[in-house]
């Protein structure tokens, strides 16, 4: 309304908030309901057309593993020691999907999500932090074929045993799942300026996936190319693929150093991605 000088004097105003760093966890636990109802959209229409449905699911990492098993292991010769080299690949590949599809998911968010952004108001970071949440689910399915083939190979004489630290996999995961969520956010934040970049992400987590041990053992890659090893060694997701093999077929070694730097830079890049993602959500409708 007009005062006495012609001057606006609103009695509310809605601005964007000021906060470069927000994470408001109360604000989250109150729109719960919204997060599920995201997580519960994420399941359901991404299969909800299709023949096969949740089976992708499946079928995925298990050709995904026979086809590392011919090319790398029986052609290229690449040893897993007592392991069975299609469960050393089933284990690494399903640990690698849960990650992938955290960043994949969460790469196009403020793209995918434009038009329920620009009509109501909620915490933007509830959108990619349900993808994180919906894909625990298809990380629980591929891993419970994972312990079908597991309990299969130890049946038929594997030299196989349980892990102590299989009890800490829950917390390798989670932090696999923070990784994916900073990661995506920054990705997210960049795409709303530069849609070409979005054309990348497939191809780069392509490439990072022979960057971080998925298919070979860390101190295989020392050995063979000594002047490369560097490269997988400051890549933190190369320790958590070792640490996830380490818990889940006590195969390989853990290094309390690596894993140390893993932690760190997991946090950075979290840091770093609602950093991003809250500075893009304050203008980015001007760019989607």
């Amino acid at each position: 309304m007009n005062d006495s000088n012609g001057t606006n004097d609103w009695l509310f105003e809605i601005t964007p908030k000021n906060k470069f760093l927000s994470f408001n966890f109360k604000e989250i636990w109150q729109y719960r309901d919204l997060v599920m109802l995201f997580v519960k959209r994420d399941i359901i229409t991404v299969y909800k057309q299709t023949v096969l449905g949740p089976l992708w699911y499946l079928i995925q990492p298990l050709f995904t593993s026979v086809t590392f098993t011919i090319i790398f292991n029986n052609v290229a010769g690449i040893t897993t020691g007592a392991i069975p080299p299609f469960l050393f690949n089933l284990a690494s590949i399903t640990v690698w999907n849960y990650f992938t599809a955290c960043v994949t998911g969460t790469s196009d968010t403020f793209k995918a999500n434009a038009a329920i952004f620009g009509k109501v108001y909620f915490p933007r970071i509830i959108t990619p932090l349900s993808v994180v949440i919906s894909n625990l689910t298809k990380f629980g399915i591929q891993f419970c074929i994972f312990i079908a083939f597991y309990i299969f190979y130890f049946l038929n004489g594997a030299a196989m045993s349980l892990n102590p630290s299989l009890l800490f996999f829950p917390l390798l995961i989670a932090f696999m799942g923070i990784l994916g969520l900073g990661l995506g956010m920054m990705i997210s934040s960049v795409v709303t300026k530069y849609r070409d970049f979005s054309n990348l992400i497939g191809f780069g987590m392509q490439l990072l996936m022979y960057l971080s041990a998925v298919i070979y053992p860390m101190d295989l890659i020392k050995q063979k190319l000594p002047k490369f090893g560097w490269i997988v060694e400051y890549n933190p997701l190369a320790y958590a693929i070792e640490t996830s093999r380490y818990m889940l077929l006590n195969t390989g070694n853990v290094s309390i150093l690596g894993l140390s730097y893993t932690i760190v830079v997991t946090l950075v890049i979290f840091f770093v991605g609602i950093l991003l993602f809250n500075k893009t959500e304050k203008s980015f409708i001007d760019t989607v």
